[in-house]
């Protein structure tokens, strides 16, 4: 079976280290189109993932004029909606990484032009694919939690801030811990409550760390005069069903309480939190409470470990890429990802006005 035509807008750290690897993992496209406005970023990316022929671009405009299937956008936040509206305009498929976009307006330019085209839109929230979040998605679907009234989406670093890059940037970016992390925990949130429908939101920032040196970082020191984004941020979400929802995201926070895309979920009959890195199951049973913690290790099988099973990342490019062959559905959905934007914006928007964000 002839494989995928497939170009990459955006050669840095996401586009090498996650997207590019399992492509060509997953063998389901080969990618012969790459842009990054380096150029030597996109040739060393190219000699590396691409096809002999593969073709370096500056410009992702010309990297739309090529016959392509699908096209990865991998570059900072700001440019987005930009470049997945044109390609999908162009008669491509988009898997744009996270977040959607910078904010709500731009994520509908997306979705939009998702409907007006009629190609597929997805969005690279790959902590989905995990098999914890796998198994509570399958337990909340059953109705094992009941009600979900209340959850926290954490995405809590104690001195984990990204040097690299443009992650300080508040222009290309549009925030920092908050639209970085705690969008994936946001989006896993919601995702397992299957609940896309706020009502309003408070929110508050923090730039209490970020003029300090000798921070005892784990990528080194930051440089104060580039730190422009929050270094920590906290939402409080209530929806239209009367559910609560806290966000709790940060790069350097001075807490042991460290946990990265989790997520706790408390309904009526039972209640799920992914402390530890385990996810765990508590409720009441024949009148006593009980806590079960599910084993995802393969198991009775000699000489077998699951070191080659398949990695989250992979999971998303094979879901994405069959979806585009016509052989199975997309699971982050477009009008998904462009809640969690919604979401992240409202907050930003009620740490800088004081005030409680009300959506329409």
């Amino acid at each position: 079976m002839a494989k995928l035509k497939g170009g990459i807008v955006g050669c840095g750290g996401i586009g090498c280290s996650k997207h590019l690897p399992s492509i060509n993992k997953v063998g389901l496209c080969e990618v012969v189109a790459f842009c990054d406005i380096i150029e030597e970023r996109a040739i060393d990316a190219a000699r590396k993932f691409g096809t002999p022929d593969a073709r370096v671009y500056t410009d992702y405009r010309e990297l739309l004029k090529e016959n392509l299937d699908v096209v990865f956008v991998c570059t900072p936040n700001r440019s987005h909606s930009e470049i997945t509206v044109a390609a999908l305009e162009s008669g491509k498929h988009v898997l744009c990484e996270k977040p959607m976009a910078i904010n709500y307006e731009e994520a509908m330019k997306m979705v939009d032009a998702q409907k007006r085209t009629g190609k597929l839109l997805s969005i690279g929230y790959q902590n989905r694919y995990r098999p914890d979040s796998l198994c509570l998605k399958e337990l909340c679907e059953q109705d094992t939690l009941g009600e979900v009234y209340f959850a926290k989406a954490n995405a809590i670093r104690r001195r984990a801030v990204p040097t690299w890059g443009v992650f300080l940037n508040e222009y290309e970016q549009g925030g920092g811990p908050l639209i970085d992390i705690g969008t994936h925990a946001l989006d896993l949130t919601l995702w397992t409550m299957n609940n896309y429908k706020p009502k309003y939101a408070v929110g508050t920032t923090y730039h209490k760390l970020n003029s300090q040196t000798r921070s005892g970082n784990a990528w080194g020191d930051w440089d104060p005069e580039k730190f422009t984004v929050e270094d920590s941020a906290f939402g409080f979400v209530v929806m239209e069903n009367g559910a609560t929802i806290q966000v709790n995201a940060s790069w350097a926070l001075n807490t042991l309480e460290v946990e990265e895309a989790c997520t706790v979920l408390c309904g009526d009959k039972a209640g799920a939190d992914m402390h530890n890195g385990k996810l765990t199951i508590n409720g009441v049973t024949c009148g006593n409470q009980y806590t079960m913690n599910p084993d995802f290790k393969p198991g009775g099988a000699a000489f077998f470990d699951s070191e080659g099973a398949e990695k989250p990342q992979e999971k998303e490019n094979r879901i994405f890429l069959n979806a585009v062959l016509g052989k199975g559905e997309l699971c982050v959905l477009p009008e998904q990802a462009a809640c969690v934007t919604r979401i992240l914006e409202a907050i930003y928007t009620s740490a800088k006005t004081g005030q409680p964000y009300y959506f329409d």
